[in-house]
């Protein structure tokens, strides 16, 4: 059975389990796979920068309320979140980091910010 290099395709000789005709392929090959791992991580990354940049710029104070049509004018997007929290009461609140928003009604948010003591060592 002939096997073929999984990076350059080229013919492969030797042990049976052998995947890559030399190093270079396979570095090639697993620096690809990393590169295309990236910038999925890199393109989630920016959308939840940017949403937290938004909450943070829209609640200075530290609870606002706003719109749904002002969220969406600035570019929020609700799909992308880091957590959500819901209260004893039953209500969710979902943080992008360490802002987040409680849906009031179906265009009313009310934006707040979760203090949290970060320990260092």
């Amino acid at each position: 059975m002939e096997r073929l290099c999984l990076d350059c395709g080229t013919l492969i000789r030797g042990r049976a389990d052998k995947k890559y005709c030399d190093d270079a392929c396979r570095n090639n090959y697993n620096n690809r796979l990393k590169i295309e791992d990236n910038l999925v991580i890199k393109r989630v990354n920016s959308i939840l920068k940017k949403n937290r940049a938004i909450l943070a710029s829209l609640n200075p104070s530290g609870k606002a309320k706003v719109t749904r049509k002002k969220l969406n004018s600035a570019g929020f997007n609700f799909e992308y979140h880091t957590y959500s929290y819901e209260t004893q009461n039953g209500n969710t609140y979902i943080f992008c980091y360490e802002y987040g928003y409680l849906i009031l009604s179906e265009d009313t948010y009310l934006l707040v910010k979760k203090e949290e003591k970060l320990w260092l060592t």
